[in-house]
């Protein structure tokens, strides 16, 4: 394995954007000398996602164009869909893409195959996220069914899963990511074995925000909402606009207590900055409801 990893030019490169270290995925990105064609289509397939993350949906879309490597111009349709304007811009992206899904012209692209299925999560529609992954035989394609089946509250499923990339890699970052968000699932004392991975990840690269929430996560599953504040409070500092981040520290501030205000801030720039979050929907749809049978009680006296 060791061996492979010296002649794998982007192992690094992947591993960062893996772990959530968006910034460094580029940076290392961009000084890469591609040795062959796929693995330059593959460095900015990395590179472009990574923006991505960072929200710079802007710089996506100016660069990948008609002529870019039908990998990339896969990476561009995360980009529209991410960039559009309120639910119809988004319906109009997902239009397009059941076309293209159901043609059958991609299925053979693993880029355009990961890249649908993340959208159709991101959509709620399981089934079709699931039947383009299908065509995927790549750990990252696997570490997605796994996100997806566990999503549907298919523990025994995804557990067949993770075994089949345990037997691939057992080793690999994406793999023990997966096994985390397994234990995360099952509960228990496995929350302590999630947190564990969560730490080892952290202290073999560095602690993204994405590895803190997963840790802070642990610990509030735990009732342990100090420690969780604690490693939120230091992913805010790396990352002072991440909606998850933001969503935990809500959570957090609720039940350490603290004075309404302070979960209030961090709603508003949760809505603020992330109108199209699910959590920031769904929160929306509970305000409406309350104020539908608000309006109902009022008038009834």
């Amino acid at each position: 394995m060791a061996a492979n990893r010296e002649r794998d030019v982007l192992f690094e490169v992947r591993n960062a954007f893996f772990i959530g270290d968006y910034q460094h995925c580029i940076t290392e990105a961009q000084k890469i000398k591609p040795p062959t064609a796929p693995v330059a289509i593959e460095r900015d397939v990395l590179m472009y996602r990574a923006y991505l993350a960072q929200r710079k949906y802007a710089v996506v879309l100016s660069e990948v164009t008609k002529s870019s490597p039908v990998e990339v111009r896969a990476v561009r349709l995360l980009a529209e869909y991410l960039n559009a304007s309120g639910a119809g811009g988004r319906a109009k992206v997902v239009s397009d893409l059941d076309k293209t899904v159901n043609s059958g012209v991609d299925a053979d692209n693993d880029t355009f195959v990961i890249v649908a299925a993340s959208i159709y999560l991101l959509e709620e529609n399981f089934d079709s996220a699931l039947r383009c992954l299908n065509q995927s035989d790549s750990l990252e394609g696997a570490a997605l069914r796994v996100q997806i089946l566990l999503s549907m509250n298919r523990l025994d499923l995804a557990k067949k899963e993770l075994k089949i990339m345990q037997e691939k890699d057992d080793d690999a970052t994406l793999s023990q990511l997966a096994l985390a968000w397994f234990n995360l699932a099952v509960g228990g004392d496995k929350y302590q074995d999630a947190y564990y991975i969560y730490q080892e990840l952290a202290d073999k690269t560095t602690p993204t925000p994405l590895l803190l929430n997963g840790q802070a996560v642990c610990m509030i599953s735990q009732g342990k909402y100090d420690e969780a504040e604690s490693a939120l409070q230091d992913a805010l500092s790396k990352d002072s606009n991440n909606p998850e981040t933001l969503v935990n520290l809500v959570v957090v501030s609720h039940h350490l207590g603290k004075p309404s205000a302070v979960s209030q801030r961090y709603m508003a720039q949760l809505k603020d900055g992330h109108g199209g979050h699910l959590y920031v929907q769904q929160f929306k749809s509970k305000e409406e409801e309350f104020d539908r049978l608000s309006s109902q009680y009022s008038g009834n006296n």
